[in-house]
């Protein structure tokens, strides 16, 4: 008989006084180099003057650019040097001299180092750069880097759907939440870096600038952010309310939504009103004010955002919280009676406007629609609005043209009934009554309609625009310098006509389509528009369009099925990097990890820019659902909690959202606890079967029961829609949601859990629903299921497996056997990413037992 194999090696590095490494020079020195004659005195080639820049996409790039439909991008020639960097292979010359052992002091220490990985560890358990830095030779080189002139031109930032007339191309349209750099280069920058390194008494600043190249390391140096400060918002409070009195009848509140005119969940920099008069960044919330107070109305994934950044003028209400009302209606409605309030008609729904003057009208209060935004007013250096060009999506990409998905909107309106009135001697209607088009406003709608896609707002690639759709023509409200030759040539060619953006009010006023009968608005259309339509003419549908473009084609879901493998690849190789460093004893970010992970979707095909801002978050931060870090403004990511990654690609054939958690120590039981409940919910989800006509809302139960068992839960959804190429959150599906579920909806399936001050933790995948073929087919040909299109490992070191059944410890390890499969053709040249990946497809569930002594082993 063979003997047992041999327990897993535990690892006795020779460990100093020293305190872990940072993992480069400054960011703040653009020619600096962690491989200086100080840190690293051996013969290698490699120097700071030799950081060459590389072909890179950047829209002010020196490379010449590219003509032609079929081009080789040069995004695809951007390189790390981190890919092929030995990191075993320490060089002879730094390894320490080892002291004689005359004098005890002298004799190195045998400590325990922490057991977080099983990954591969250097010979000594150091990294590069090993020995005493000569502090003065170091200080030198810094000043030479400094004075040297940077050989990067690009100042880019992360690139947001700018493309060409000919073909889409990236360039910096990133209209962030935050505003652009002004004087943070060379050594301010380094009063900026942070000093709160939580579980490190390191203070030395860290980028991992050396293995960047080219326009990735200028991005990486010069991020479009600043440090986030609290606005004075006294004067613009103080105008506004002046202007609440000069109305003539004076308003007592003025309400300031989030939304843009289109209802946008993103909106542009000119429309970021209530961010403005508030100076809370965050997506989502209400701003309210009264002639002696302001309100800020969000829920509980900006609640300590808001609490840093609203200055004295503020009070939050935290909506949704116990005993708190859930929203800012719920809120208001038992504070007013007979007053007046004021809001843009056009940032409020027709759904939510008629919801709102119900509840109202029994109080004598009523809403009021000021001719102008108060706001736009009182903001006097408001920025202008994109004229970025739109460009076509190619019928690679949607699997339909436009002509046809124009056709089968018309089917659906002649189809709808008119509208007769119970009271009437006649049973035949009315031309008036007959419903003749429909006006679209939602920007997702009208670009999947027409095939087209923009760079107005900041991570999806939408245009400013209305759509007009009768039984005989088609109107495009879109500015002049957006559409360029090509475009309007393929308007004329689908039979649209464009006309500029504004005059959509006076064709609504003087009902230019030239016939009578009612047009079809969608309940979430704002106000204003039902205004100037009147009941009379309008009727109010849920919007076919959204339900089209809800049921991804054949062509879309195989390009949905590419997006989300070339994205793994991308994750697998960025988690693979990342644990890398930390297992040498490097500290990381938060904000460096997601820097990394953004740049190494960029070398992927077909990527457009990131599907919304990285959500990178470590120890208290990730119990923040939507916490995103800044440069300036973001924590080490911690060896004794959980790290959370909750990030996405936009590709031309696919939206891309993907939430890993991961730990690089040693979990203690609580975690361990809770995200086995949360892969348990996940894998619920994902393994579930259920018959047509079964909404979201109806199966999100199963993602929560493992949790309720231990008196667990987390307060957002179980999972939303997401588009092809459009945006992140889409449809009217999801597991919140009451409409039923039908082959080809995408959802996402992401629970989490959530230890306020303490760590979070969320599985996120993207799922297809499809038909499945069950044993007993009662009822025949009716059941549904779904396909996981996520290709992620799941660490199984927080998972616990005493509390799994066979059947999800066999589908835990399906999932990572299924991963390796698929990711390693992608792979198999980058060692470090395979060796990742093998050893997480591989490796059993949870942590050894710790040995006598106290020492922890892993898994390898």
């Amino acid at each position: 008989m063979a003997p047992a194999p041999p327990p897993p090696p535990i690892c006795l590095p020779f460990t100093g006084k020293k305190p872990r490494r940072r993992l480069s020079f400054s960011s703040a020195q653009p020619g600096g180099s962690p491989y200086t004659s100080s840190s690293y005195s051996g013969n290698s080639s490699f120097t700071a003057s030799q950081l060459s820049r590389h072909q890179s996409y950047s829209s002010q790039g020196t490379m010449p650019a590219k003509r032609g439909l079929e081009t080789t991008r040069d995004v695809d020639a951007l390189t790390f040097y981190s890919d092929s960097e030995k990191y075993d292979d320490i060089p002879t010359d730094t390894l320490p001299t080892l002291p004689s052992g005359k004098d005890k002091k002298d004799k190195p220490k045998l400590v325990r180092s922490n057991t977080m990985t099983g990954s591969k560890k250097s010979k000594w358990g150091y990294g590069w750069g090993i020995g005493k830095k000569n502090k003065e030779k170091e200080a030198e080189a810094e000043r030479e880097a400094a004075e040297k002139p940077p050989s990067i031109s690009s100042g880019t930032n992360l690139p947001m759907y700018e493309s060409p007339r000919i073909m889409p191309v990236r360039s910096n349209t990133k209209t962030t939440q935050f505003s652009k750099m002004t004087g943070m280069t060379g050594t301010t920058s380094q009063t900026l870096a942070r000093s709160n390194t939580r579980d490190t008494q390191n203070t030395m600043q860290t980028d991992s600038s050396s293995t960047l190249v080219g326009s990735a390391l200028e991005r990486k140096i010069h991020p479009e952010e600043s440090l986030t400060e609290k606005v004075d918002t006294s004067d613009r409070l103080n105008e506004l309310r002046a202007l609440m009195m000069k109305e003539k009848d004076p308003l007592q509140y003025y309400i300031v939504p989030s939304e843009d005119a289109h209802g946008s969940e993103y909106v542009s920099a000119s429309d970021q009103r209530r961010r403005f008069i508030s100076g809370f960044t965050g997506s989502a919330g209400q701003a309210i004010i009264t002639m002696d107070a302001a309100y800020l109305i969000t829920d509980s994934r900006y609640w300590i955002q808001a609490e840093s950044q609203l200055d004295s003028n503020w009070n939050l209400v935290k909506a949704g919280g116990p005993a708190n009302p859930k929203d800012w209606i719920e809120w208001l409605h038992p504070l007013i009676s007979n007053s007046r309030i004021g809001i843009d008609g056009r940032m409020i729904s027709y759904e939510k406007a008629t919801l709102v003057n119900s509840k109202l009208a029994s109080r004598g209060t009523k809403l009021v629609y000021p001719i102008q935004n108060l706001v736009d007013i009182v903001w006097k250096d408001k920025p202008a609005k994109s004229r970025d060009p739109v460009f076509l999506h190619p019928i690679e990409f949607t699997g339909e043209h436009a002509t046809s998905k124009i056709a089968r909107l018309r089917d659906w309106i002649r189809s709808q009934p008119p509208e007769v009135s119970q009271y009437s001697r006649s049973q035949e209607p009315s031309s008036s009554k007959i419903n003749i088009a429909t006006l679209i406003t939602s920007l997702d709608a009208i670009a999947w309609l027409l095939n087209m896609r923009g760079s107005d707002i900041p991570y999806n690639p939408l245009f400013h625009s209305y759509l007009f759709v009768s039984l005989e023509r088609a109107v495009l409200f879109l500015e002049e310098p957006k559409a360029s030759e090509d475009v309007n040539a393929y308007l004329q060619s689908i039979g649209v006509e464009r006309r500029n953006y504004t005059e959509i009010w006076a064709f609504l006023r003087n009902r230019e389509w030239n016939s009578q009968g009612k047009i079809i608005i969608s309940p979430q259309t704002s106000y204003t528009i039902s205004l100037v339509l009147t009941h009379f003419r309008c009727t109010v549908l849920p919007s076919y369009v959204e339900h089209m473009m809800a049921i991804k084609n054949d062509i879309e879901l195989e390009g949905l099925r590419r997006a989300y493998l070339r994205d793994g690849v991308c994750y697998v190789r960025f988690l693979a990097w990342l644990e890398d460093k930390i297992s040498q004893g490097y500290d990381v970010t938060e904000w460096e990890a997601a820097h990394r992970l953004t740049e190494f979707r960029r070398k992927a095909k077909h990527f457009m820019g990131l599907a919304y801002e990285n959500i990178s978050a470590s120890g208290p931060n990730a119990a923040l659902p939507h916490y995103s870090p800044k440069k300036y403004e973001t924590d080490m990511i911690s060896r004794n909690a959980p790290y959370l990654n909750d990030s996405g690609g936009q590709y031309l054939d696919g939206t891309c959202d993907t939430t890993r958690t991961v730990h690089f120590g040693r979990p203690d039981p609580d975690q361990c606890e809770a995200y086995t409940r949360v892969l348990q919910g996940h894998i619920a989800i994902d393994s579930a079967v259920f018959p047509e006509g079964t909404s979201g809302h109806q199966l999100d139960v199963l993602a929560r029961r493992a949790l309720w068992k231990d008196g667990l839960n987390y307060l957002h959804g179980t999972g939303h829609g997401f588009g092809s190429y459009l945006t992140v959150h889409e449809g009217p599906q999801g597991f919140s949601s009451n409409v039923p579920l039908v082959p080809g909806h995408v959802v996402t399936n992401e629970p989490g859990f959530y230890n306020a001050g303490k760590w979070g933790m969320r599985i996120e995948s993207a799922l297809i629903v499809r038909r499945c073929k069950t044993r007993g087919n009662f009822n025949g040909d009716i059941w549904l299921g779904f396909e996981r299109l996520t290709c992620v490992p799941i660490q199984t070191r927080m998972v616990k497996e005493s509390m799994l059944t066979k059947e999800e410890k066999q589908w835990l390890k399906d999932h990572n056997t299924r991963c390796y499969d698929m990711l390693t053709p992608y792979i198999k040249d980058d060692k470090r990413a395979m060796n990742w990946l093998r050893r997480e497809s591989q490796r059993q569930i949870g942590l050894a037992n710790p040995a006598p002594g106290g020492l922890t082993v892993d898994w390898g």
